[in-house]
């Protein structure tokens, strides 16, 4: 499935929108990854986004808005909760050189991430099925990670407790969040006991829409005690505020 000229043009005037410029190559491997998002959904639930022109804008632009703050050189990244694979394969994408490990809880949706590396032909990244609970503190993944990323719907003070856990000392980890920001206050407890300081948020309208985003970057300055993450499903019941 080859896109049509203008949606084409969408995808690349939205990636110009954040300063990026893709080759014709790219531009073909965003096309077998929407074919195959839409073939797959038919079979499970990936995304309630079917239009062409909205995934490219809500899936592929939207996961794009944080490149600005993943430089493409060869850092680790851990996408957590990744769900369909954004953003990690669209950043995987525009940035070649990141090593990206992507993370979802739903075995179905691994082998959809994984026919996705397969057709679309990126290398240096690999889908893992299980929970941040225990990945975050097993020993191959806790503290390897430049940069984590999350556009999960969890609330911040969660999302730091699942994310925070698989990032080196200095490294940052964005959350992609909506424009309610009444959860970023109840944050401080949780970045304390974590070990993370927020450096940034940038809010931000998604191209071509009205719709408002936040993009909170968070710095680590310390190592995460042992003891987080708690066992799987404690972060989200008894959350660190």
């Amino acid at each position: 499935m080859a896109l049509d000229n203008e949606l084409k043009q969408l995808l690349i005037n939205g990636l110009a929108h954040y300063k990026i410029e893709v080759s014709d190559t790219q531009v073909e491997q965003f096309e077998k990854y929407m074919k195959l998002l839409k073939e797959w959904n038919k079979k499970i639930n990936l995304t309630a986004i079917e239009d062409d022109k909205e995934i490219i804008i809500k899936h592929f632009i939207d996961s794009i808005s944080i490149v600005p703050y993943v430089k493409d050189e060869e850092i680790k990244i851990i996408d957590v909760g990744t769900g369909a694979g954004f953003p990690g394969i669209p950043i995987k994408i525009v940035n070649p050189k990141n090593n990206i490990t992507l993370l979802d809880s739903l075995d179905k949706r691994i082998k959809f991430l994984n026919e996705v590396i397969n057709t679309v032909n990126i290398t240096q990244i690999s889908a893992i099925h299980g929970r941040a609970e225990d990945f975050g503190v097993n020993h191959e993944y806790r503290e390897k990670y430049d940069i984590a990323v999350a556009r999960a719907v969890s609330n911040l003070p969660v999302l730091l407790e699942y994310c925070l856990p698989f990032i080196k000392i200095n490294g940052i980890f964005i959350a992609m969040k909506g424009s309610n920001t009444e959860e970023f206050d109840n944050c401080n407890k949780a970045l304390d006991i974590l070990g993370g300081k927020i450096e940034k948020i940038q809010k931000m309208e998604l191209p071509f829409t009205n719709i408002e985003r936040n993009v909170v970057v968070i710095r680590k300055f310390r190592q995460t005690p042992t003891k987080y993450p708690r066992k799987a499903g404690k972060p989200s019941k008894e959350p660190l505020i």
